[in-house]
């Protein structure tokens, strides 16, 4: 059990994992072909600082991509950068590739991209490599309180 899984079971959260073969650099698009999901409907988990090394969490749907200039403008801060893996890794207690939201070593904020609120379910990273959850956004709501933004590319 992974520490995703254990954070959902302590909110009582209603959840279903969808276990995959995981593929190195198969990213969103090899997890929903191996669960037969559209790209868009699973959520990638990104670790990005700020200028000042900050880290954030910053959920994005699979087939889109982060605008960094857009992501600074919004949360106020001069840029926005991925973490390199090592700190990704430290900072989370995962592995990249299996970077959930849920049960992070650190509290880190968490941003949303804003429509991945409008899924029914969300389908994101549950702790590990090959291991998907599917949740209500209500329920990810609840549990990581994101702050809502419009950052996708």
């Amino acid at each position: 059990m992974t520490q995703a899984v254990r954070e959902l079971k302590s909110h009582n959260a209603e959840f279903e994992l969808h276990p995959y073969k995981y593929e190195d650099k198969g990213g969103a698009a090899g997890a929903a072909q191996a669960l037969g999901l559209d790209e868009y409907e699973v959520v990638k988990t990104l670790v990005m600082e700020d200028e000042n090394k900050q880290a954030l969490l910053v959920l994005m749907h699979g087939d889109k991509e982060v605008s960094t200039k857009a992501l600074a403008r919004a949360i106020g801060v001069k840029a926005i950068q991925p973490c390199d893996p090592k700190k990704a890794n430290a900072l989370t207690g995962y592995m990249v590739g299996g970077i959930s939201p849920f049960g992070t070593k650190k509290r880190l904020p968490v941003y949303a991209e804003a429509s991945i609120m409008d899924l029914e379910p969300i389908y994101i990273n549950a702790g590990k490599r090959g291991l998907l959850a599917s949740i209500s956004p209500k329920a990810l709501d609840e549990i990581l309180k994101p702050t809502l933004v419009h950052v996708a590319l």
